[in-house]
């Protein structure tokens, strides 16, 4: 009697455990992300934001500053020998100042192709492509769980408005983001990157990364970016993010050439 009794307890509870693993879908742990990072009110509340950092690589060590501002404008500002590459978008154009480009290197801006330009609108979205994601056009699957270095997180795929795809790992416990890899398109090339994120610290009410490190999937060479300062809702004028007018250099005055004496007059 005892015997079936408890069968008829724990088998129902057994056959419904994958049921409640089941239930567990992108929608309820995106909202768990919005919970960690500080709720959907305080991602809100932030208008614009400017981080402060370096990136190093090797020997080489360089500062950068980068601005975002919605409802989708960014900016960014490596300082490499003391000349300053320049990426940027204004919510409908991308441009650059690369003064390392081609020979001797580009001082006017130019247009972005349309691989960089699709790169920059996500570089725009200040909430991330999670929040808000089907608004933005935006698809997420889940992939179930996946350990990363002996630690449990939650899998997401996200296929961007723009095209690009971007896997998206969530700390099962604390649901903050640990990890991404992205695939993105350079110059007719498809790149996958990916990138290690850790040291969040609470700016403005929301938990920020301060730590990252990026590169080639597959390769041990990886770029450290350190954040040092975050700026919550600074003023940045909307001109900023506007591409300038290329500068047109005067012609250089041409100089009179020196009356030239006259002959001397030839005696008979």
């Amino acid at each position: 009697m005892t015997r079936h009794l408890l069968h008829l307890i724990v088998l129902p509870i057994l056959a419904s455990a994958p049921l409640v693993a089941q239930t567990m879908n992108a929608d309820q742990i995106i909202a768990k992300n919005v919970e960690a990072l500080g709720g959907m009110a305080k991602l809100k509340a932030i208008k614009s934001v400017r981080m402060t950092g370096k990136a190093s690589g090797g020997p080489m060590e360089v500062p950068f500053v980068m601005e975002q501002k919605r409802p989708g404008s960014f900016y960014q500002d490596v300082t490499v020998q003391n000349m300053h590459l320049i990426q940027a978008f204004d919510g409908k154009t991308g441009w650059t100042i690369n003064p390392f480009a081609g020979y001797g290197g580009k001082k006017d801006p130019e247009l972005m192709d349309a691989d960089e330009l699709k790169f920059a609108q996500d570089q725009a979205d200040l909430d991330g492509p999670l929040v808000d994601y089907k608004d933005k056009g935006n698809k997420v699957e889940y992939l179930g769980k996946e350990d990363l270095e002996g630690s449990p997180a939650h899998k997401l795929q996200v296929t961007l408005k723009s095209g690009n795809v971007k896997t998206i790992f969530l700390d099962a416990d604390s649901f903050l983001e640990i990890k991404q890899t992205s695939k993105r398109v350079i110059r007719g090339t498809e790149v996958e990157t990916e990138t290690a994120l850790g040291d969040y610290k609470e700016e403005g009410g929301v938990m920020m990364p301060h730590s990252m490190e990026t590169g080639a999937k597959g390769r041990p060479e990886k770029q450290k970016i350190t954040i040092e300062k975050v700026e919550i809702n600074p003023a940045i004028d909307d001109a900023k993010f506007k591409m300038p007018e290329k500068k047109i250099e005067p012609a250089p005055e041409k100089k009179a050439e020196p009356a030239k004496p006259a002959a001397p007059e030839k005696k008979g």
